[in-house]
């Protein structure tokens, strides 16, 4: 590895190599930003089950179930139609409250769904339509997957004659 001037490394092939975790430690403690950990961790009422080890380990068990739990259905809900992604997110929030990783992950989704939104808005009017058009293709395709295998509700009206 070569270091230029700028004190950054960059790899054999002009790339910066991964960061290693106590360079993401110190890069994390020498900025102004507080984590979501830390601003919970803070609260009072934080403070005091952290005090009592074991009320501190039920505690972050009960996160990790309830975290894991909304995380699996949003996984579920991804296809169906409905709020499959918000449900995932609302997870990774629940679960970054406790974990390290978790608040990685919310980090790095959030940075890459921005970067998609803003190159998505950079396009022409005819791929954000493209984009819809192949949303929605999806969305029904999923429909008619599901509908063919759990069958048309009893309450949709007799003009809907696929599988019943």
């Amino acid at each position: 590895m070569s270091s230029s001037g700028s004190g950054t490394r960059t790899a054999p092939g002009g790339r910066r190599p991964r960061e290693t975790a106590q360079e993401r430690r110190t890069r994390y403690d020498g900025d102004d930003v507080v984590s979501l950990r830390e601003r919970i961790g803070r609260r009072p009422w934080r403070k005091r089950l952290a005090s009592n080890k074991t009320f501190d380990t039920a505690y972050r068990a009960g996160v990790g179930v309830v975290g894991t739990l909304l995380l699996v259905f949003g996984l579920v809900t991804i296809p169906l139609p409905g709020p499959g992604w918000l449900t995932v997110i609302a997870a990774l929030f629940v679960l970054a409250t406790e974990f390290t990783w978790a608040e990685r992950l919310l980090e790095f989704t959030k940075r890459n769904v921005k970067r998609w939104t803003d190159w998505l808005g950079r396009q022409p009017v005819w791929v954000r339509v493209l984009f819809a058009l192949l949303t929605a293709a999806f969305v029904y395709g999923v429909i008619v997957v599901v509908l063919h295998f759990l069958g048309v509700p009893s309450w949709v009206p007799g003009w809907v004659p696929m599988w019943r």
